[in-house]
């Protein structure tokens, strides 16, 4: 297993020792945790069930109804 030491300003040190002490984890194991949710491939399943809970929420072509066209491109 690698090791990896990081420096810290006494401020997020502080922060950190906060949210490790309630985690009930090890910093080691916390910082773990962090850096493999920063670095998902993909969206966390507690997102991903998100999606559609919004009943009232306007569909993408009532978002751009009021937005006129897009002008023309220029040529490649």
């Amino acid at each position: 297993m690698a090791q990896v030491t990081i420096y810290l300003d006494p401020e997020t040190e502080r922060r950190m020792n906060a949210l490790v002490k309630k985690s009930g984890i090890s910093k080691s194991k916390w910082i773990s945790r962090l850096i493999r949710e920063k670095t998902a491939e993909r969206w966390p399943e507690t997102i991903r069930e998100m999606a559609g809970s919004w009943g009232d929420f306007p569909s993408a072509e009532e978002i751009r109804a009021g937005m006129g066209e897009d002008g023309n491109r220029e040529p490649v």
